[in-house]
């Protein structure tokens, strides 16, 4: 698609020159075929000569003024539209229809309610407005790690917290976090508050809360914390410390400013310990490593005076505020934003009176216990899990509510359709875009992933259903004109400085998993079963009629791009045909990554996956034209594609292998495929030794014999019918012990594939090769629940292993959080234990959804 971008830019400057040579062509044909006129000298009353023409001639005349005027207005209109107003590649041009963000119900006080939060899920604590430059806030300490000082601020893995996440949050206005720190244990608490008074999205207000485990602290490093609170103003206003010599017993105002947003704000510190305040101000455009200056402020510090103490100074008119609290073990103390102190009915003080001490201890006390309530109202796990397991529920659905972030920037999109990653790839901007999404991880994938998103809504839809559309919504307002989605969405610099930069370009001819109908499909059974307020119908319609042609759009895309040679048949673009290093190219869109795949990429494959994903996203536009009772278009016959890709025996016979009584992807393929070391000229004088793809055997078209979740997804559509022996065929694979079964969850590929556990290049270690995933295991529950409900022959022994792959996966994931204190990405297939990314509450979260048992009509 960036190419036909490219050459209708190319046809546009051609056609440009082209109009150039035509209209010279044009002037010398009427200079030579113009007929002479016949005009008359005659003195005029003033004794000079002026031509005479006859009324032929002046007709003549006139008809070629009125020609060359037009042809010369079209060549000025053309020429200043083609220089000023040139037409975006349509890889990076929205799609041109109202965006789903300007309905109504998104505006006013949905809008207002949802302003600030903690939208800044890649730092340990940080808060936002959901505006494009916004008045920033976070939090920085001093850790000991290793006999060294270190100062936190960013979620990473190399700090090694014990743990770190929101053991409740509710996504709107209330969220409690602990950080343990070798021996040293963070409690932040966070509250928003709408008062008389207050201006737009009014105010907020922090609980720091520090204390320390003697057993486990090196009273070497002192006996006191060292905390820091930072403002940032994103639009570069100047923040105002309220004066220098700061004392909280005397005022507890720490800082001012003005924004258009919020009018006249206040920062203000209260704590009833002997707490000391130091601070510094910067004035810098880079807000995405705010740790830096305040290193550099310190290391300053202590190399002029030997003390760990901001300077107390200023730069000219700074944008960046931090206060250093140092406090004794264990201190607490509040810090409170107030918003719309330049109106006459501010009422700044009781403002601040209620958002501090004793008032704020009694509204974090009712928050947390409403949270605890609505909880249970809606996931009933009281009588299904035990309290430990009850625990980590809670902390599943506070960690995903409260990796909620809001980014602003633009995409880069790739140029060219090189895949590999150690070539230089030309890049365009999209347009600037926002994006309210929840993250995967807050360490590792602090950003919108769009084939996780449809996995988190399963949550949010039932925990906050306003919530869920707007984040749908803002995903699915980021399509292009061709009705493409980015599968990575990578906006502002704090985000882009956690990606590598081979990883930034996105490919528009690559598509993703459009989980989004997961949610959706969830969302409109829910209608169906009356589970919402007559309100939230009207409005879920409304959502659901503006996206549509969005919806449509993207099904287009997918149906048309991806579609492979045989009818009913796609397969995932974007695979690496040239690669010498990898022993099976990875399909990175399919979301299934170093998953075996056909071994020689083509245009031939067929991947079962993505099929299954088709039906899904057809099923789901058929049930919202029935809802919207909207009629089906010439060629988009929605209950039709459906109804296609349902036929059994068509996917018998294009993915069914008899032997194995299994399904599988079709393509190129091979099993004789090695890595292997080989000797490479790198230069005149030397070799290298380089581990390479080694093909020992022809490839021919045939399945893909490699048994794993791709093999499974006709089951987790609910495709096979429930009397049928291949049913039964797939209950056994999943039972097997040789295959996918563990006692910790189903492994991603079975133990008899040549690729069990093989590293896919030197240093790519098995990924979906073998280790447990809680999304496709929540998914293969959700289709044994099924078929533990329909009569036939399999029904009880589909009961019997839903029961004990439910069990098994509750246990393992409750195991590890009490273990470690995280979810995490993936588990081992051996022993159970965590692996990969932590904290990691993305579709790890649906833990919960199994614990309750909860898997509507996915």
């Amino acid at each position: 698609m960036t190419g036909s971008g490219r050459s209708s830019v190319r046809s546009r400057a051609r056609s440009l020159s082209d109009s150039d040579v035509d209209a010279d062509a044009d002037a010398d044909s009427l200079r030579q075929k113009r007929p002479p006129l016949n005009r008359h000298r005659e003195r005029s009353k003033y004794g000079s000569y002026i031509p005479i023409y006859s009324n032929a001639d002046l007709k003549v005349l006139l008809g070629i003024c009125f020609v060359a005027f037009f042809i010369i207005w079209f060549m000025i209109h053309h020429l200043s539209n083609s220089v000023t107003e040139p037409k975006l590649p349509r890889a990076v041009t929205p799609f041109p229809a109202p965006k789903i963000m300007d309905l109504p119900q998104f505006e006013g006080e949905h809008k207002e309610s949802l302003y600030w939060g903690t939208y800044r899920p890649h730092v340990c604590l940080g808060i936002r407005a959901r505006t494009p430059k916004s008045l920033m806030a976070g939090l920085m300490w001093i850790g000991v790690k290793d006999g060294k000082y270190h100062l936190r601020h960013v979620c990473r893995h190399e700090d090694d917290l014990s743990t770190y996440g929101w053991t409740r949050h509710n996504g709107r206005d209330f969220g409690h976090q602990v950080l343990v720190d070798h021996g040293m244990t963070l409690t932040t608490e966070f509250l928003k508050s709408k008062e008389e008074g207050s201006g737009y999205g009014g105010d907020w207000a922090v609980r720091i809360n520090m204390q320390i485990d003697k057993s486990k602290w090196n009273e070497g490093f002192g006996r006191g914390a060292q905390l820091f609170v930072y403002l940032a103003d994103e639009a570069g206003n100047a923040l105002d410390v309220s004066r220098e010599n700061l004392n909280i017993h005397e005022d507890s105002l720490l800082a001012s400013g003005s924004r258009a947003d919020i009018g006249d704000w206040q920062l203000h510190l209260k704590s009833t310990d002997d707490l000391q305040l130091h601070y510094a101000g910067f004035r810098t455009p880079h807000l995405h490593n705010l740790s830096d200056p305040v290193e550099e402020n310190l290391a300053s510090q202590i190399q002029k005076h030997g003390r760990l103490q901001l300077s107390d100074s200023l730069d000219d008119s700074p944008n960046v505020l931090v206060f250093q609290i140092i406090g004794g073990f264990p201190f607490t103390t509040d810090i409170v934003l107030i918003s719309g102190t330049d109106l006459e009915t501010s009422r700044e003080e009781e403002r601040v009176s209620m958002l501090t001490g004793t008032s704020l201890s009694n509204k974090l006390k009712y928050k947390e216990q409403e949270f605890d309530e609505k909880f249970e109202k809606i996931f009933n796990l009281t009588e299904k899990v035990d309290s430990e397991a009850l625990s980590v529920g809670k902390a599943a659905v506070g960690n995903l509510l409260g990796g909620i972030g809001y980014f602003y920037g633009q995409s880069k999109i790739a140029l060219s359709r090189i895949l590999n990653l150690r070539e230089h790839v030309n890049y365009m901007s999209y347009w600037s875009a926002e994006l309210y999404t929840a993250v995967p991880s807050r360490s590792f994938f602090p950003r919108g992933f769009l084939w996780d998103e449809g996995f988190h809504q399963l949550i949010i839809w039932r925990w906050d259903i306003h919530i869920s559309l707007d984040i749908i919504g803002h995903w699915l307002d980021l399509i292009n004109a061709d009705g493409w989605i980015p599968r990575e969405q990578i906006l502002g610099a704090e985000a882009l400085s956690r990606v590598p930069e081979e990883f930034v370009p996105q490919h528009p001819t690559n598509g993703n998993p459009p989980t989004l109908f997961l949610a959706l499909n969830d969302i409109i059974d829910g209608l169906k079963n009356n589970e919402f307020t007559a309100m939230d119908r009207s409005e879920i319609s409304l959502f659901l009629e503006r996206a549509f042609v969005r919806l449509e759009a993207w099904f287009h895309w997918f149906n048309t791009t991806q579609s492979g040679k045989q009818m009913a048949s796609y397969y995932w673009h974007g695979r690496d045909t040239r690669t010498m290093r990898e022993i099976n190219p990875k399909t990175l869109s399919s979301g299934l990554d170093d998953y075996p795949r056909a071994s020689h990429p083509s245009e031939d494959e067929r991947h079962l996956d993505l099929r299954c994903w088709m039906l899904l996203a057809a099923d789901c536009m058929h049930s919202i034209q029935e809802l919207l009772d909207m009629e089906s278009k010439p060629g988009m016959d929605y209950g039709s594609t459906a109804k296609l890709l349902l036929d059994f025996e068509l996917l018998n016979q294009m993915h069914f292998d008899d032997g194995y009584g299994a399904y599988f992807d079709f393509g190129n393929h091979t099993e004789k495929v090695q890595l292997k070391w080989k000797e490479l000229q790198a230069g005149q004088n030397y070799a290298t030794h380089q581990l390479l793809r080694d093909v020992m055997d022809m490839p021919v078209l045939r399945l893909v014999p490699h048994i794993g979740y791709v093999s499974l997804f006709p089951f987790m559509g609910r495709i096979i019918p429930s009397g049928s022996w291949i049913l039964e065929k797939q209950l056994e694979i999943i039972s097997n012990r040789s295959l996918l079964w563990t006692n910790y969850g189903l492994r991603s590929l079975g133990k008899t594939s040549s690729l069990y556990m093989k590293h896919n290049t030197e240093h790519d270690p098995p990924y979906w090769r073998g280790p447990v995933w809680i999304n496709m295991n929540y998914r293969i529950l959700s289709a044994l629940h099924h078929y533990s409900k329909e009569n036939g022959p399999y029904q009880e022994k589909a009961k019997a292993i839903y029961k004990e792959l439910r069990s098994n996966l509750i246990r393992n994931i409750v195991r590890n959080y009490r273990q470690t204190g995280f979810l995490w990405e993936q588990y081992e297939q051996t022993k159970g234990k965590g692996k990969g990314a932590h904290p990691f509450t993305g579709w790890t979260s649906l833990v919960v959804l199994i614990m309750a048992e909860a898997y509507g009509n996915i």
